[in-house]
This record gives structure tokens, sequence and C-alpha cells, in this order.
């Protein structure tokens, strides 16, 4: 086996499943692609203890950690256990400060609480929370990405973006980000590499574009 082969982690968005990733492709003679589950939070367990917990599923050294959305705050709290080579953050934010207004409205009301524990059997809903409004009229599509509704982990995931206290970008974290996003404004962003025109699921619809550079970006040619 060639042992210069880099092994890439992907870690999903907020309530989906490893599809996500089905369009993406990197190639087979230098990358070995290695996919993330969400596991259940137990009781008042913090987002740095979960982080620890699921740094136990990496299972190689000099990693490449690839998280989307939350699974993109994720990523970057994991790389404090697991020490990868490199971090790649898409669809998702670096600092609490990127956070928009309403996320943080959410944060001090305290709202996260008392959102009822149908909704989150409600695809309709789920669709909205992870990939924005406009993914109502595709919800079809959906139902094969978001397969995480329970409540506790629900409510859990919620808490822990709204409430995230990084303060500063973690160092060398390469972020990703469509200007079009609704979910994680692009005006908050800084010092990210721009898709025009991408929004929170570009990770799905404009995998063509990651298939092209992901490859470039892991292997520090670009």
């Amino acid at each position: 086996m060639n042992t210069k082969l880099v092994h890439v982690y992907f870690m999903p968005g907020m309530a989906a499943n490893p599809k996500i990733f089905e369009y993406i492709k990197l190639p087979e003679s230098q990358f070995i692609a290695h996919e993330l589950e969400w596991e259940i939070p137990f009781e008042k367990e913090t987002l740095e203890a979960y982080a620890k917990r699921m740094s136990q599923k990496i299972k190689h050294n000099q990693v490449v950690l690839v998280g989307v959305s939350f699974g993109g705050i994720l990523v970057q709290e994991m790389q404090k256990y697991v020490g990868a080579k490199k971090v790649i953050a898409i669809s998702t934010v670096k600092t609490k400060y990127e956070l928009p207004k309403r996320l943080k409205l959410v944060k001090y009301t305290r709202a996260y609480k008392l959102i009822p524990a149908r909704a989150f059997q409600d695809i309709d809903y789920l669709a909205r929370f992870a990939f924005g409004k406009t993914a109502t009229k595709r919800v079809e599509l959906y139902k094969k990405y978001l397969s995480v509704n329970d409540a506790h982990y629900m409510r859990w995931a919620i808490k822990q973006v709204v409430c995230w206290d990084r303060e500063t970008p973690l160092k060398d974290v390469i972020h990703i980000h469509g200007n079009k996003d609704r979910v994680f404004p692009y005006y908050h962003i800084k010092n990210c590499i721009t898709i025009d025109g991408g929004t929170h699921i570009m990770i799905i619809n404009r995998h063509k574009w990651f298939n092209e550079h992901l490859p470039k970006l892991i292997l520090g040619e670009t």
C-alpha cells in the first residue's frame, strides 16, 4: 500500500448523514476518504467533550479534517485532540463573531429550549434549519440527507452553534464559503475562499468545484 496516501475525514452538517458527500470524489491514487457520523450527545455533554469523543474515531496520523456547517465547527474543535495536518471548514464559521444576529438572539433568549420535540421529526423544519429557507422547495431531495431527528441531539446541536465561544480563528484553517449562504451570511465571514453563487448546500450542488479544488487545497498546491 502507498504509505503516502492522505487520509481525509469528512464530517456532515447538523442533522445530516454522510450522503451529503456522495458526489465528492477524491483521486484514489492520492487519498483515502473516511466518513464520520453524528453520535447522540450525552446528557449535558459539552462541545469540547463531544469533540474529544469524536476524535477517537480518527484512526490515522497526519489526517485532513473536512467539516460542513456545524460539522465544520466540530472539526475545528477536534483539531486540538487530533492534530490534523489540515482542517477545511465549509459553509460554516470560524469564530462566534461570524455568527449572524438572529442566532445570537437565539443564544440570549435560549429559544432552543422552547422548540417542541415534534418539530424535530418534521422534515420541512429540519430542511429549513439545516439547509436554509429555500430548501423547502426541494424537501424531497433532502430527505435522504437529513437523518438525525433525535430531539435531544437537535436541541444540543443548536445550543452548541449559537453558544460557540471561540474568539480567535483556528490557525491555518481553510475556510470555503458561498456568497449566497443564508444560514451563515457571507457579509459576516472573514478570510475565506469564496464560491460565487454558493449556498449553504454547495457541497451538494457545487460538488464539481470541490472535486476540482479540494485535492489541490489538501496538498497545498493552490
